[in-house]
């Protein structure tokens, strides 16, 4: 009897605790004290004492209960993050709204503007409205779990409000309030400790704790901005999403904004230009999304961004400081690529001595020189950048620049086609280019080959001990004990590194090949896609464009890639050296259901409206056309067909409904009608 009683009070107090939580983090509207808060967190702890059996994970006690951890594990995300394009103009941002027009077919569409944080985004799983899981976004797709830190964060539910069945996922932005951060600056000082750069970057290494009680310290704060995968029915827009998360007990952001036209996001956007200070968090940007579901579908992706949405970002932190010269780096491919060296000054809270230049239009079009005073800049508060020179400060000691004709590494004479904006070595053989070549090769994200920085892969070159990346799995220990600054163990540990990086997964190694357009995130999707570096080299046009998140651009370098006979020359040679150029296990994102079938959409439908359809189709890799010809192998038809239905049983072609649609996306057979 009393413990059926304690089970019941235990509950209640749990379902009351997360209600004032809620309350108090999420709604910044408390309707009970602290102080009467205070008591009924006690009696819970006090119950839960007695008796420890009936502690759950969901309990608002266990927020901080987790030791310390050695290290973070891997954590896959179902539905990839996305990264988003940038818009820096309102020209930018109308060109944006016009493709997405022509992408609709010129229906008609509203959008959500949210403020853009400038945090760290994060995905929250839950099971049957329990929460089980958080991971940082990492690549994209692998992130890292961190549960335990982020269940100290009080405006995340650990238990959602209402009832929720199945597996469901949120993604949100981590933050750390201007408030909270700086009195742990003020708190720093006192302590003669030195104090954080910014709160983004603290935001990011608090989350990132090996011990959860540091991160509960830190007053973080997190907006929930969208569902990732989700086994629940999903509300059929983006504005009902973000209704439905509130009432789910997540903290929504007040300022988001439902608007009919692209005018009225651009005056959101300009409303909050000089008004962030208003803000107890860092923005840098207005975040404008189609709202319709079925339309953000059937828009898709390109690369690792959605064509649905776009970050219309704030103008960048300025700060003025000398130019004391201008050099060229050369590029894994070649490009010449001119840098500022600046003297050092600080732009948001991060010292700068270097910005890129980007090209020689760039630096003739602003008219920089040796020795000017410029204005720099970080666009997108991450890249410096020069936006202008001082004119007035001018001396006329100040020196023009001319782009070299010749490479600064290998002496090859550089070329600018017609029409194009860079400057290119092309001569295969270029150091500098083998360099930055096999230094991405063995990037952390790529090979992850340690030990094995610049510096001695310069050496080894320079010793002629190898000459392309496949040549580092033919290193001995004997011509590595020649080598300066290399002694027993440093030589046992890059052998025993090269080594281990034989097993690297296939997308790894994808990654590492350098293909052009082709980054970390598209190398995990080709990987899963395609399962076997053979079958990834033999692949169409036709085949990779099927992919979703795969476009024109990205299959004409792949194809371009594999079809160089020195790439597949290295390929070889990896593979003979025996790094591993296969997945092993099938993952949840293989070959599409419908990869490499072309659909034809018509007619009347009954049950989904035609973007829907032809959204479904593009997620499981199938192709729409909006013409039947022989390519065609289905043809999708409700009522009042027409003429598409008559050319399509001239022409033989499979005709189905939605019905028979819905089991070839479930991999079930179907006949035609």
């Amino acid at each position: 009897m009393v413990v059926g009683y304690v089970i019941k009070r235990i509950a209640e107090l749990k379902t009351e605790i997360n209600y004032h939580n809620y309350r108090y983090h999420a709604l910044d509207a408390p309707e009970i004290s602290d102080s009467q808060f205070d008591i009924l967190f006690k009696e819970l702890g006090a119950l839960e004492d007695r008796y420890p059996d009936l502690i759950t994970t969901d309990s608002p006690t266990q927020r901080v209960g987790t030791e310390p951890l050695h290290g973070f594990i891997e954590a896959a995300h179902t539905i990839p993050m996305l990264s988003l394009g940038n818009a820096f103009s309102d020209d930018e941002l109308m060109a944006w709204y016009q493709r997405t027009k022509t992408l609709a077919e010129g229906e008609n569409f509203d959008m959500v503007c949210e403020l853009k944080f400038d945090g760290l985004a994060v995905s929250i799983t839950y099971q049957d409205g329990i929460m089980v899981r958080a991971a940082t976004r990492g690549n994209g797709i692998v992130g890292e779990d961190i549960t335990g830190n982020l269940k100290t964060i009080r405006s995340i539910p650990l238990r959602l409000l209402k009832n929720v069945t199945g597996r469901f996922e949120v993604r949100g932005e981590v933050l750390f309030p201007k408030s909270s951060f700086t009195k742990l600056n003020e708190e720093r000082i006192a302590a003669g400790l030195p104090t954080y750069s910014n709160p983004r970057n603290t935001a990011a290494g608090s989350v990132r704790q090996l011990d959860p009680r540091v991160t509960a310290n830190r007053q973080l704060d997190i907006f929930i901005y969208s569902i990732g995968h989700s086994e629940p029915p999903m509300p059929k827009t983006h504005w009902e999403t973000l209704a439905y998360l509130g009432d789910l007990g997540f903290k929504i952001n007040q300022h988001n904004r439902l608007t009919k036209s692209p005018e009225d996001a651009i005056h959101y956007y300009k409303s909050w230009i000089d008004n962030l200070d208003e803000l107890d968090y860092e923005c840098d940007g207005v975040v404008v999304k189609i709202n319709p579901f079925d339309l953000q579908r059937h828009m898709g992706t390109v690369g690792r961004e959605p064509r649905w949405a776009i970050a219309y970002k704030f103008p960048a932190t300025r700060s003025v400081t000398r130019l004391n010269k201008i050099m060229i780096n050369v590029g894994r491919t070649g490009s010449m690529n001119p840098f500022a060296i600046l003297e050092p000054v600080d732009v948001g809270g991060a010292t700068v001595s270097q910005a890129t230049l980007h090209n020689e239009d760039y630096i003739k079009s602003k008219d920089l020189r040796e020795g000017d005073w410029v204005i720099v800049e970080r666009a997108g508060e991450v890249i410096p950048q020069v936006v202008s020179v001082i004119e007035s400060k001018r001396t006329g000691n100040e020196r023009a620049f001319a782009m070299p004709s010749n490479c600064p590494s290998c002496q090859a004479s550089l070329v600018r086609a017609k029409g194009e904006t860079m400057t290119y070595c092309f001569n295969t053989t270029c150091p500098a280019q083998l360099v930055r070549h096999i230094e991405h090769f063995v990037a952390r994200e790529a090979m992850d080959i340690e030990g094995l920085g610049i510096r001695q892969v310069v050496i080894l070159l320079q010793e002629q001990l190898i000459g392309d990346v496949a040549d580092l799995y033919t290193l001995n220990r004997d011509d590595l004990l020649k080598l300066d600054r290399m002694g027993d163990k440093s030589v046992s540990n890059l052998l025993d590194a090269i080594q281990d990086s034989k097993r690297r997964p296939l997308s790894r190694v994808i990654a590492a090949l350098g293909i052009e357009h082709v980054g970390y995130e598209v190398s995990e999707i080709l990987a899963r896609y395609f399962r076997t570096i053979n079958i990834l080299m033999e692949a169409t046009a036709e085949e990779l464009t099927a992919i979703p998140s795969i476009g024109t651009k990205i299959a004409a370098s792949i194809i371009d890639y594999f079809e160089n006979q020195s790439n597949s020359h290295i390929i070889s040679k990896l593979q003979k050296a025996g790094v591993r150029m296969e997945n092993d296990e099938p993952t949840e994102l293989q070959r599409p259901t419908l990869s490499g079938l072309r659909f034809v959409v018509t007619g009347r439908l009954d049950h989904f409206s035609r973007s829907q359809v032809e959204g479904k189709i593009k997620d499981a890799g199938g192709r729409v056309s909006g013409s039947v010809s022989k390519r065609t192998d289905y043809l999708v038809a409700g009522s009042d067909a027409g003429s598409k239905l008559i050319e399509a049983k001239q022409l033989g072609i499979t005709i189905i409904d939605e019905d028979k649609l819905v089991g070839l996306l479930n991999n079930q057979p179907t006949d035609s009608f």
